[in-house]
């Protein structure tokens, strides 16, 4: 999976590792987290290993899709966790702001789910799971190449679950409130939390069960995008 180095990812990884799976822990910078990531995963008999890659580059997606292969020999599961989130007021955008978030957050999910379905629908299944945001839907203010690239992803599910079907099942989990950015202090995170229906923010154990459902809970369930925001937009 990508981005799975740390925070949300982190606990995707652990959960579909204590179901048995054996994890590709991907990461582009976080290499120290990641063989923390992997250790953790075999201090538990799970196994695991830690894959670098740029996702900006569509060959290293590529190798990187391959490298898992030739590791485990199939590939049951692809989970498109890795993201990039700045805040750019919408007249401080540069193209490079653009391309970093539509790179990573849409581009890196379509080609790595391009590689990794060749190798799904050769084995007759497949299960895809993009991460997304709430604000795919509703956007944030001063977010705006962040929340496109999620709308995006919204789209990009839909469209792949019906290329893929009927042997890959594509699925996309839209996170509200859910570990807010490390800066945020302890008045902004409860503003957060009351801004929610529940009164509380989500924890990352919510999105791995959540993740967990659409890999192992059915096969009936495919271009669904699940709101996982507390209520968030009804409120």
């Amino acid at each position: 999976m990508t981005g799975a180095a740390r925070r949300v990812g982190k606990a995707i990884a652990l959960a579909l590792a204590q179901r048995g799976a054996r994890v590709a822990v991907h990461y582009g910078n976080s290499r120290a987290q990641a063989q923390a990531t992997v250790a953790e995963i075999a201090q538990a008999g799970g196994q695991a290993l830690a894959l670098q890659a740029n996702l900006e580059s569509v060959a290293e997606i590529k190798g990187l899709v391959a490298r898992v292969v030739a590791a485990f020999g199939t590939m049951d599961i692809l989970v498109n966790s890795a993201s990039v989130f700045r805040r750019r007021p919408l007249a401080e955008v540069t193209e490079r702001d653009w391309d970093e978030h539509l790179d990573t957050n849409l581009k890196a999910p379509f080609f790595a789910a391009k590689f990794a379905a060749e190798r799904m629908r050769a084995q007759g299944q497949g299960k895809i799971v993009n991460i997304g945001d709430w604000a795919g839907i509703r956007p944030y203010r001063d977010y705006l190449p962040y929340t496109v690239s999620k709308a995006g992803l919204i789209g990009l599910t839909r469209a792949l679950a019906k290329a893929l079907a009927p042997e890959v099942q594509v699925n996309c989990v839209a996170l509200g409130p859910v570990m807010p950015p490390e800066e945020y202090g302890p008045e902004e995170i409860a503003k957060l939390a009351r801004a929610t229906l529940t009164k509380r923010l989500g924890s990352a154990a919510d999105v791995a069960q959540a993740v967990l459902f659409f890999c192992e809970g059915t096969d009936f369930a495919t271009g669904a995008t699940l709101l996982l925001d507390g209520g968030r937009l009804l409120a």
